[in-house]
């Protein structure tokens, strides 16, 4: 099984894979992007702003690439034979990081064509293992950036481009809604009204989705 975990930056999903590492035992972990490899350098890179991008269409299906490419080194060279001998595997992020970032760069008339493309590309033409469950956890992004403001001690040049961009992240929190209602995803959200859920409250519903497998 693959089990993936997503959702936008700021809604605890670090604290949450930590905690899930200490309950579920027998099953594998892995978080992207594989930062510590070739292919992590390029992503720290286009996170950088490196890459000066300025055609948002063209982007979505570059970047794209360079997250693919990201999942494919990890898989072919750390957890491939783990997850084909029938070891339960849970991710921190996945192909369906690039739905929720990438796809707001495109009209919303071509959602579907670029869901359909890239679910070819990365589970087709790459290769890559189609996860049997995703959970998105849904943090608004008021309330994330609060969050993230405090990880970084009130320090905002430490975002990254995404962080930075409150409009780009609503517009992800719209993406991922809209995929997760198309493709099945499960829904927690992170928050009672203006205020965060706690640790425990989110991480019990995880384990009881996780359990259910």
């Amino acid at each position: 099984m693959l089990f993936v975990i997503d959702g936008l930056d700021g809604c605890g999903k670090s604290t949450q894979f930590e905690m899930l590492k200490e309950k579920f035992t027998d099953a594998h972990f892995i978080t992207f992007p594989y930062y510590n490899t070739n292919s992590g350098k390029i992503v720290s890179d286009y996170l950088a702003g490196k890459f000066h991008e300025e055609n948002p269409s063209a982007s979505a299906y570059s970047a794209s690439a360079i997250y693919a490419v990201d999942r494919y080194t990890s898989f072919k060279t750390h957890w491939q034979e783990l997850y084909e001998s029938g070891a339960p595997v849970i991710s921190a992020r996945y192909t369906t990081s690039n739905a929720i970032y990438q796809m707001t760069k495109l009209q919303k008339s071509e959602w579907d064509s670029y869901l359909d493309w890239l679910y070819d590309f990365e589970y087709g033409k790459m290769g890559l293992p189609r996860p049997d469950k995703t959970v998105f956890l849904d943090m608004p992004v008021e309330i994330s950036q609060k969050l993230l403001s405090a990880r970084y001690d009130g320090d905002e040049s430490k975002k990254d481009i995404h962080e930075q961009n409150v409009d780009f992240l609503k517009a992800c929190r719209e993406a991922a809604l809209y995929v997760a209602s198309r493709d099945g995803w499960i829904i927690i959200p992170c928050n009672k009204g203006d205020n965060p859920r706690t640790i425990e409250e989110i991480n019990a519903d995880l384990c009881r989705i996780i359990e259910k497998e």
